[in-house]
């Protein structure tokens, strides 16, 4: 092992003994519907389904419990833009040890709610996770606390390689794992542990085209920073990686990609359409990416799902916008002659055509609307973009000017 790794395999198998009945070894469920959309045998490895509702328990967990004594009577204190955010609180307080987080304003409020119920204080500045992180260098120099750094931490990083042994016990036929990264923490513990112990296995790291600062820095074999972070993800919303996580990840990862954020929205809707299952969107970019043509799809491939933590608001918007997508959701407008019967008649032939009306917008008096008659907005659900097609020519063949909104 090179010294400048700084983590070896044996710090990643001491993490996974110390974790037993602490942290829950998710499950590696093959996928059907997956499979057949991407051409290979899909796993997902569901860390959605982990304690605090993502991966970072295990790092964190791991860092504070190789404290001294006179550390955790001074505490801790994280920056986070959510999931570590719970992992050390929940990680503290096991260990009876005071934990403050730093969090982005903008970090999604039940991500807020949840850090509070495990027991931190929480302390919202910045619009991004570095604004966080500079607040709580900054606390922590005047309170003296222990700095549980999200992902460049070799204790961190040898917690989420458990990850990896689990994937490779329960799969011992894998092909490759997929794996989301912002810091690269995650990326960094899985790629050394499997490598270490597999190094026929490929190892893909998948960030958010609006944050790919490890992507930048993997292509040009330097550590690389961007102005900005932009991207539904955002748990894996960072502009500097870790220079700890770097290292490892250009010594051990095969090769990295980037996905939009239209393809990870469409993910997160597949998931809790298909799989039942809720993830948020740093956790389906393994998934997008395979889904979408950025990997090679072969063999058995593992996607890690780091994270179920989504704002319920988000689904919101989600799965209107999927619905949009999909046609399965149409908004038309047309005119009517300002007269009785003449709403029904429109409203009736909808109807005949099996559409779901969800809102009706009547306007006679609107300024570009003709004298006599009428603006009609109807909001419909529909099955499919064929359906729609169908009701629009219908509606047509009847005289109607319809317009899609």
């Amino acid at each position: 092992m090179e010294e400048s790794v700084g983590v070896a395999l044996a710090d990643v198998q001491a993490a996974k003994d110390a974790m037993r009945g602490v942290v829950h070894a998710t499950p590696v469920d093959r996928s059907r519907t997956f499979s057949q959309m991407a051409g290979c045998d899909v796993y997902l490895k569901l860390e959605n389904m982990q304690k605090t509702g993502s991966f970072k328990i295990r790092g964190a967990y791991n860092k504070i419990r190789s404290l001294t004594p006179a550390e955790k009577a001074c505490g801790v204190i994280a920056a986070s833009a959510g999931n570590h955010a719970q992992g050390v609180a929940s990680a503290a307080t096991a260990a009876g040890t005071r934990a403050t987080i730093v969090m982005p304003e903008v970090a999604p409020l039940a991500k807020i709610i949840a850090t509070r119920g495990y027991g931190a204080e929480v302390v919202l500045c910045g619009s991004v996770y570095d604004e966080a992180y500079d607040r709580a260098v900054e606390l922590q120099k005047a309170t003296g606390q222990t700095f549980i750094h999200a992902f460049n931490d070799y204790a961190v990083i040898a917690g989420q390689g458990t990850i990896g042994l689990e994937i490779i016990e329960e799969l011992t036929d894998v092909t490759s794992i997929v794996v989301p990264v912002g810091g690269g923490g995650l990326l960094a513990g899985i790629a050394l542990a499997v490598k270490e112990l597999a190094p026929h296995v490929k190892i893909y790291g998948v960030q958010a085209q609006g944050a790919p600062a490890m992507y930048m820095s993997k292509q040009c074999h330097a550590l690389k920073t961007v102005a900005d972070a932009t991207t539904m993800a955002d748990g894996i919303a960072v502009k500097a990686p870790g220079d700890k996580t770097f290292a490892i990840i250009d010594k051990y990862v095969d090769d990295m990609v980037v996905i939009d954020d239209e393809a990870i929205a469409s993910t997160i809707l597949m998931l809790l359409e298909r799989a039942k299952l809720m993830v948020e969107g740093a956790g389906a970019v393994s998934l997008a990416a395979l889904l979408h043509g950025k990997l090679p799809a072969r063999g058995k491939m593992a996607c890690v799902i780091s994270g179920g933590n989504i704002d319920v608001n988000m689904i919101s918007r989600i799965i209107e916008r999927g619905l949009v997508k999909a046609g399965r959701r149409v908004k038309i407008a047309t005119l009517v002659l300002d007269r009785p019967g003449a709403l029904h008649r429109l409203l009736s032939i909808i109807a005949a055509l099996r559409a779901n009306v969800i809102y009706v917008y009547h306007d006679r008096v609107e300024r570009n609307v003709p004298i006599g008659q009428s603006i009609v907005e109807i909001s419909l659900e529909t099955r499919d973009t064929m359906h729609t097609e169908e009701i629009l020519a219908t509606l047509r063949k009847e005289g109607y000017n319809v317009e899609i909104l």
